[in-house]
This record gives C-alpha cells, sequence and structure tokens, in this order.
C-alpha cells in the first residue's frame, strides 16, 4: 500500500506542477470540484441529474480551463516544453481530451438516429424522456472513459500505474477543493498566473 499512495502523491504533483499554472484554470477547478461533489451526492438518488453535472458544468468548467487559460508555451518552473508534458502525461492529455469531448458532443446523435438506443430506451415521448435518455449515454460514457483509460494504463505501464489513476481521478473533486481553494483570492488580487513556489522549492 505504501507504493500505491506514493504513486499517487506522485501522480497528484505532477499534475499540480505541470498543469495548473493559471489562477483562472485553479478557480475553474475549483468550480469543477464542488460541481462533481455535488454530482457525486445526485448519482444515488438521480443519476441523470448528476450526469448533466457532471458533464455539462463540472467537466465543461475543467476542461475550458485547460484549453483556454493554461499557458502552453515552454514551462520555465519545470523546465519542460509543453510537448514533453503531453508525451508523459499519464491521464487524458488535450489530444485524448478532444477525442473523448467530440464523442460527447456527438453522442445525443445516436438517439437520433435510434431513440431506443439499440432497444435500450423506450421510445422518447416528451423532451424530458430524451434529456433523461442523453443524461444516462454520458453517464455510461464518463464510466467507459473511466474504465477505457485504466484498462490502457495496464497494457502500456502497469497495474498499479492504472489502478493510481483511476483512484486519483475519482478523489480529484476532494483534492481540488484543498488545493485550490484560494486561488479566486488571488484572482481577485489580480494574480493570473501561480508562481508556483511550492514547485520550486522542491525542484
Amino acid at each position: 500500500m505504501h507504493g500505491f499512495f506514493a504513486e499517487l502523491k506522485k501522480q497528484r504533483w505532477d499534475d499540480h506542477r505541470y498543469y495548473h499554472h493559471s489562477r483562472i484554470n485553479q478557480t475553474l477547478h475549483l468550480v469543477s470540484a464542488l460541481s462533481f461533489l455535488a454530482a457525486y451526492v445526485s448519482i444515488f438518488t438521480n443519476p441523470a441529474a448528476a450526469a448533466l453535472i457532471g458533464w455539462l458544468l463540472a467537466m465543461v468548467s475543467r476542461q475550458a480551463g485547460h484549453f483556454f487559460f493554461e499557458p502552453k508555451g515552454y514551462d520555465e518552473v519545470n523546465h519542460a516544453t509543453f510537448e514533453h508534458k503531453e508525451d508523459i502525461k499519464v491521464g487524458y492529455n488535450l489530444r485524448r481530451k478532444v477525442v473523448l469531448l467530440s464523442i460527447w458532443a456527438l453522442s445525443p446523435l445516436v438517439l437520433w438516429l435510434d431513440p431506443t438506443l439499440f432497444g435500450i430506451f423506450h421510445g422518447a415521448t416528451r423532451h424530458t424522456d430524451l434529456l433523461q435518455h442523453i443524461s444516462l449515454v454520458w453517464l455510461a460514457l464518463g464510466a467507459g472513459a473511466l474504465v477505457f483509460r485504466t484498462v490502457q494504463l495496464f497494457v502500456q505501464q502497469s497495474v498499479m500505474t492504472g489502478l493510481v489513476w483511476a483512484t486519483k481521478i475519482l478523489t480529484d473533486p476532494f483534492h481540488d477543493v484543498k488545493l485550490y481553494c484560494r486561488a479566486p483570492l488571488y484572482l481577485l488580487r489580480g494574480e493570473l498566473r501561480d508562481p508556483m513556489e511550492d514547485v520550486a522549492h522542491q525542484a
């Protein structure tokens, strides 16, 4: 178990130091984390609502931070190019995220082509039925993306790496609240980039 938690700490640290320099991105991650926590609570009573919160609010805010606000030039703090960071990214790098988000955006078309989704659903007779069906498809997509990358890491790296990454993803909302709870305050003070003093200190 010591090795598991050591690897979890490393993956979390690499994620922070490589991909969270922007205070806007950190703030959006806080919004995303709180949204995911709300989805975690909702999933036990209303899975469809949990999927809507998870994808439309939590995932959109999280990925917007990475795509639009995180710097993509040379990383002076870590002495690494953006291309190098993308190559060593354990989870979903930007290229993989584009594929995943494209599947997510296009997935409602499957219900347009076959409203029963190959017999899984009854045909939607109301807009609320359609919305619930889309939500459940998104819920399955989220679970599938987690399982797919975990198994991929089993093959490409190790079972330990895959299990640690899956654990990291599922617990990120709790960790992000702790890590980025002060990001909005820094942003209000006009600090657009984290000086990453914690990273420099451990370099």
